[in-house]
């Protein structure tokens, strides 16, 4: 959406102001002979600044001649290429609002749509970081090449000492450094517009699908796979004799607890048991017989 809204702005803003510049300088030459002087000299240039067609007349402060001068320099290549991008990444900002809002269906289908629109924007962040460059490079160089000393410098009668010559009004320059500050902040947009772009596409989502693990965890699983394995598959004896002994020592526990309750068994009280017991009268003769208890002796 940041794409969608700040893309054509910025766009626009590069190329407006580098194509609608506009600079003026003014110099005079003050001669010895008053009569020779002449106190405005205009020098004019814009866009596309190739300042070597760019032409004054200046008084040579001899008789009643003028000479015709030149400035120094052509820079159209760089502001050509500038402005541009600037306008073809506008249409192409312009035109990816339009799918995104209206044909949003047709953009994600067989994943066509989010590679094109990332492999441009791709293009698109180079080109701005090359132009600007270029361009920032440009400005420069043309604040040089109009400079009041360096225009002054090539006009003849400005090398006499007896004349006097000064800039009466110098090119005003913040309209130029902000085509030039504009051309970065397109860099910035587009080259922070990759990555959403990306995750548009079917490299991100099959990323998503199927994630790395991390080194730890790989260690970990690979950890548990071979315990696993030496105590389960790789090595039967080693897995089975703990069972083996375990049994046995079971067994011999059992043993154990069986001689223990024979020998409880066989400490204990005789058993006894209960019968009639047996009344005698007077004569000795059995009268009766109840129950009686019998002891088993050891």
């Amino acid at each position: 959406m940041c794409m969608v809204i700040f893309a054509p702005i910025f766009a626009i803003c590069a190329f407006a102001t580098c194509g609608g510049y506009y600079g003026h300088l003014q110099v005079k030459v003050d001669c010895a002979d008053r009569r020779q002087s002449n106190l405005s000299i205009n020098i004019d240039f814009a866009y596309p600044f190739r300042l070597q067609e760019v032409h004054f007349k200046a008084p040579l402060c001899e008789g009643k001649r003028e000479e015709v001068l030149f400035l120094d320099g052509n820079f159209s290549s760089s502001a050509q290429f500038f402005l541009t991008v600037g306008v073809f990444a506008f249409l192409y900002s312009l035109l990816a609002t339009i799918v995104y809002v209206f044909y949003q269906n047709k953009y994600i289908r067989n994943n066509r749509g989010p590679l094109v629109d990332f492999v441009v924007t791709v293009i698109f962040s180079l080109v701005w970081l090359v132009s600007s460059c270029f361009w920032a490079k440009a400005v420069s160089d043309i604040k040089t090449a109009t400079n009041p000393t360096q225009v002054l410098l090539l006009i003849s009668a400005c090398r006499a000492q007896e004349n006097k010559c000064t800039a009466t009004q110098e090119p005003l320059w913040s309209r130029l450094n902000a085509s030039a500050v504009f051309g970065f902040v397109n860099v910035v947009l587009w080259v922070g517009n990759i990555w959403f772009v990306f995750k548009e596409t079917g490299w991100y989502k099959t990323g998503q699908r199927y994630p790395t693990r991390s080194a730890s965890a790989k260690r970990t699983s690979e950890m548990r796979q071979r315990l696993y394995n030496e105590s389960s598959f790789e090595q039967p004896e080693e897995g089975f004799g703990p069972q083996l002994y375990r049994q046995d020592s079971f067994n011999q526990q059992v043993g154990r607890q069986g001689s223990l309750n024979q020998a409880q068994v066989s400490l204990s009280l005789p058993p006894a048991y209960v019968g009639k017991p047996v009344i005698y009268n007077e004569e000795n003769k059995v009268a009766s017989q109840g129950p009686m208890i019998f002891v088993n002796e050891m």
